[in-house]
């Protein structure tokens, strides 16, 4: 099938939470097999060192040196630095004929959080940590970065892992095709996945369109003339400013935005004032604000910016909102994630795809990818009650099933050789 015809098909949104329509036969994944048998015990160790070379956003140098190491070893060539501490990796096919270009993402940070102390392998770097499964990404790309360079003959098209850096902080995404790695060559489908504790082990969640959330970050400066408490005539309380504006930005959600449309917006800090006996003259609030849809998040824009006006210049003062832009929401191309579907079901069996009932409002920088060309990204299960895997992401006592390693390479190279 044409690339023009495959992302023309329509998709049908699922209405159960388990993906359960009926499919045709699939091949099964035995060819992945006897690669999963020789080269797994290496590839958990791999993902083990990994998280022990924990390192923050921007400063992940020990890492890339591991993962440049590992590329040397196999013979796959690469491109470093990108966005300074990034690489992407190419695997060219050696199978005559035509065939796609196909990207797998896996981000390289950890967090700034002091992991458990009886976790195993855990972090060299005191006070940082791999708590959302960056170094299990790393490890699954890597696994599937191998498989392609051994079995280059059996492939036309190209294989392009992008190992990302800063997808905690500051979108390293961005930054990496800003530049030119969808364009070298040109990419035609890019995967992402990410580790779930909060799903079993064994299971898959994806969801058609919106997947996660827009981001933005709010400040408003609010100001009035400071006088004495005891002649408040005299000034104008920026304090009272800042709570009418607070109030009313609380009816954006409520009686501005559709009740079908996604949007949360959140106050996290204020600041003003000088003294208990003095009319503030200046308070600072800052927020998030979180939509799904363009639409959305245009009009949420403009509501804050007339309301923070408006409200202040009715109280005598004046006021100003600001956004700092975000990450973009996550949007699925949904004939991928048929494709998606399709390939997992005979790997893992159907009750065991799950259906994303709604999006999250989290945000991945992934959608960076996604503005350049189509994708899928998706949850894997990593979770295990018995084994205490369950913990949250972003907690010092996050852990995973190993299992999930062998599955998520499994699944990443199946896809992958899909879409060539």
């Amino acid at each position: 099938m044409t690339q023009r015809a495959f992302l023309s098909q329509s998709a049908t949104p699922l209405t159960t939470h388990v993906l359960s329509q009926p499919t045709d036969d699939f091949p099964t994944d035995d060819f992945i097999t006897p690669y999963l048998s020789r080269h797994l015990p290496e590839l958990l160790a791999i993902r083990r060192r990994l998280h022990q070379l924990a390192e923050l956003s921007t400063l992940e140098l020990a890492t890339g040196s591991y993962i440049r190491a590992l590329l040397d070893r196999w013979h796959i060539p690469y491109e470093y630095p990108v966005a300074d501490t990034g690489l992407t990796a190419t695997i060219h096919g050696q199978k005559p004929g035509p065939g796609s270009t196909v990207a797998l993402r896996a981000d390289m940070d950890a967090l700034p959080i002091f992991e458990a102390e009886h976790a195993p392998w855990r972090s060299e770097n005191p006070g940082v940590m791999h708590a959302c499964g960056h170094d299990a990404h790393m490890a699954i790309a890597l696994g599937a970065a191998r498989y392609f360079k051994e079995n280059e003959d059996s492939f036309s098209g190209c294989i392009r892992i992008f190992f990302q850096p800063a997808e905690e902080t500051i979108g390293g995404a961005a930054r990496m095709t800003e530049e030119g790695c969808m364009e070298q060559p040109p990419v035609d489908f890019v995967i992402g996945l990410h580790v779930a504790p909060s799903l079993p082990t064994g299971d898959i969640e994806v969801k058609y369109d919106k997947m996660y959330a827009a981001s933005d970050e709010l400040s408003v400066v609010l100001l009035g003339q400071n006088s004495h408490g005891a002649y408040p005539e005299a000034g104008v309380d920026a304090i009272v400013l800042a709570a009418a504006v607070i109030s009313s930005l609380q009816t954006l959600v409520s009686r501005r935005i559709s009740p079908l449309d996604q949007c949360v917006l959140t106050l996290g800090t204020i600041q003003g004032g000088s003294a208990h006996n003095i009319l503030a003259d200046r308070v600072i609030l800052t927020g998030a604000l979180r939509t799904t849809d363009p639409a959305t998040r245009k009009l949420a824009k403009e509501y804050i910016e007339k309301q923070v006006t408006q409200i202040a210049a009715a109280y005598g003062g004046s006021g100003r909102a600001t956004f700092a832009p975000g990450y973009d929401a996550l949007i699925n191309t949904n004939a991928l994630v048929d494709t998606l579907r399709e390939t997992a079901i005979p790997i893992l069996g159907r009750e065991h795809v799950r259906w994303k009932a709604a999006p999250g409002m989290g945000v991945e920088d992934f959608s960076a990818f996604l503005k350049k060309a189509p994708g899928v990204f998706y949850h894997l299960g990593c979770g295990d009650e018995k084994r205490k895997t369950s913990a949250p992401l972003h907690s010092r006592e996050f852990s995973l099933n190993e299992d999930c390693l062998a599955l998520g390479i499994r699944l990443q190279i199946a896809l992958a050789q899909a879409l060539l």
